[in-house]
């Protein structure tokens, strides 16, 4: 198993920042790809970001592109989302996720990934 906790969330005011991190504990091995998902009230679970274990490989959600920045670093066994210039329908429950298995471009889907962490709710204020 391996254990992972989000912290970083918060209130901001739109067009503002947050960085989101990931710790991770355990079988860190389990951490071969990482990623973000997010679900706002009375919506399924959907993709932000992944990453490769090298980081190299890096996959977006379209809303994502060129506002959020998704980064590990495996020395500190932890993940990190930068989001700037968020907005209001970017408000919902992050979620770090993490696979035994190497990232393709295909790594979207909640069911790809097989740790989750609780999450940590971010609100964009308009």
């Amino acid at each position: 198993q391996v254990q992972l906790v989000e912290s970083g969330g918060g209130l901001v005011q739109a067009g503002g920042s947050l960085r989101l991190s990931c710790a991770a504990s355990g079988r860190t091995f389990r951490t071969n790809s990482m990623g973000w998902f997010r679900q706002a009230p009375g919506k399924e679970r959907e993709f932000v970001a992944a990453i490769s274990w090298t980081g190299v490989m890096t996959y977006y959600a379209e809303f994502a592109k060129g506002r959020f920045t998704i980064a590990r670093d495996n020395t500190k066994n932890t993940l990190y989302l930068q989001m700037n210039n968020l907005k209001p329908e970017d408000t919902a429950e992050y979620y770090c996720a993490a696979r035994s298995l190497s990232l393709r471009e295909s790594t979207t889907l909640v069911s790809d990934f097989d740790s989750w962490g609780q999450g940590t709710q971010v609100t964009v204020s308009s």
